[in-house]
């Protein structure tokens, strides 16, 4: 289990068990929140994929719902949907690797309270030639003296405890610590697996459940984007949702 008490400073890196989970959604809620308490927040992506140079991507979506406050930085844009190596490699443009990602951290965190690092697909797709990750992101940047955290996203039903669980033991062979899990997009008609993995998921990942962002949260109506996800995030991460009651209200029958 996580020790830390707080994840709305320092270093941040945010991934996912699989792609379309929810991250950059946790991300936005986490840096809403953040600049919410008065924190100075910066995002950074080290690849996005899947985005043509003038379309608007991940960070941008995080500043639509966040707030421009938020300082965004994107290393690498490839426009295949891809992994990031592969992508970079069908396009012809440069990989990233881990010691410009830790560097960037690096700098950004002497000027920001909170640097979010939201990677691309899961905790273990290839970034570069050599197959470095996001959690070797992670590791150089915890190798400069910093003390990065990870929030695993994690997708709502049947199929995501063993990539929750495999994600968990790839930090824990690293020495980087899992902050907790986030339900990326929790169903409006949750499933049985759905309601039974409030109470898996936290054991899979041998770390706290920390929220569940309801399905449809980027589009709340007149609902400012910042108290959906307060509603929705525990107080580790800036908001005021309720684990235990949360997996009670939703406790599946008999």
């Amino acid at each position: 289990m996580s020790t830390h008490t707080n994840c709305t400073d320092g270093v941040l890196f945010v991934t996912g068990t699989g792609t379309e989970v929810g991250k950059t959604m946790a991300t936005a809620a986490v840096a809403a929140l953040a600049l919410d308490a008065g924190r100075t927040v910066a995002v950074l992506k080290p690849g996005q994929t899947g985005v043509a140079p003038d379309e608007p991507g991940d960070v941008d979506e995080v500043l639509r719902l966040a707030g421009p406050a938020v300082h965004p930085v994107e290393l690498a844009r490839y426009p295949e949907p891809l992994a990031p190596d592969t992508a970079a490699r069908r396009s012809g443009l440069p990989t990233i690797g881990p010691k410009q990602v830790a560097e960037t951290v690096a700098e950004l965190a002497e000027r920001y309270d909170l640097v979010i690092v939201e990677g691309a697909g899961g905790l273990l797709v290839r970034y570069d030639e050599e197959g470095h990750t996001l959690a070797d992101m992670a590791v150089a940047t915890a190798d400069l003296g910093l003390h990065p955290r990870v929030l695993l996203v994690a997708a709502a039903g049947l199929g995501t405890l063993s990539v929750t669980a495999l994600s968990a033991e790839a930090l824990r062979a690293r020495s980087v610590e899992l902050a907790g899990v986030v339900v990326g997009s929790w169903p409006a008609d949750p499933d049985l697996a759905s309601r039974c993995n409030l109470a898996d998921l936290p054991a899979s990942a041998e770390a706290p459940l920390l929220g569940a962002l309801p399905e449809g949260v980027a589009e709340g109506g007149s609902t400012p984007f910042r108290l959906r996800a307060r509603q929705a995030l525990a107080p580790a991460l800036g908001g005021g949702w309720d684990a235990v009651a949360f997996a009670a209200e939703h406790r599946p029958g008999s």
